[in-house]
Order: structure tokens, then C-alpha cells, then sequence
């Protein structure tokens, strides 16, 4: 599986979108600094995501994501184009909190991922 994802930065609102086959790493790299087009705007969180069977078909919704120049239009099409979502409230209210997400995919399979989210008061 290959994802397209949404990460939003906590310290100014910036969206990021990218792509991958690994999810779980690629959220634990970026707010490690070790992608160096994000670093300066850590921490990220996870917004969105959609799970692909093949990294073409990942990349060519990659590539229309980031033409789109107006953040609310990526939101939009995120959210009509049944993208999964990390909700951003909820009872734990520290700065940090492990969150199990569950992915399912075309082949009716689910994966789970343990994210460190961030929520914001």
C-alpha cells in the first residue's frame, strides 16, 4: 500500500503533502527533522491520508494536491475524496498522545499505526 498524506504544522498552520509506503515512519521522520523541507516547521500532525495499491496512482493524487495553491481546496478535496482523518480533540488534552489509527484498504485488510499526535488547547 502507498499513502498520499496531509501534515499540518503546529507552529504555523502550514499544510504539507506527500507521499509513501510507510506512514508511520515518514509522520516520526518529519517531526524528527530528518526531512529537510519541513524541519523549520515542527511539530506536524497528521490530517489526512488515503491508502493506494500502487505509488502511481499515490503520486498522480500527490501531484494535483499540491497544485492546488488554496489550502481550503486541498481540505475540500481530501474530505470528498474519502480521505481518512485524525480528529484533533478529544478527553486526552496533553501535549503529546500516542493514538491507534486503523487503515483499511481496497483488499479489505486493515493496518494499524500508532501516531504521536498533537493536540492543541
Amino acid at each position: 500500500m502507498f499513502y498520499v498524506y496531509i501534515l499540518e504544522s503546529d507552529k504555523d498552520n502550514r499544510h504539507y503533502i506527500g507521499q509513501t509506503s510507510d506512514l508511520e515512519n515518514r509522520v516520526k521522520k518529519h517531526n524528527a527533522g530528518r526531512v529537510t523541507s519541513t524541519r523549520s516547521w515542527r511539530p506536524w500532525t497528521l490530517k489526512y491520508w488515503k491508502a493506494y495499491e500502487t505509488r502511481g496512482e499515490a503520486f498522480k493524487t500527490e501531484q494535483l494536491l499540491k497544485k492546488f495553491k488554496n489550502r481550503e481546496r486541498v481540505i475540500r478535496f481530501a474530505q470528498e475524496n474519502n480521505f481518512r482523518g485524525i480528529a484533533q480533540s478529544g478527553p486526552d488534552k496533553s501535549a503529546f498522545a500516542k493514538r491507534n489509527l486503523i487503515f483499511e484498504d481496497p483488499r479489505k485488510t486493515s493496518i494499524r499505526l500508532t501516531a504521536e499526535c498533537v493536540f492543541r488547547d
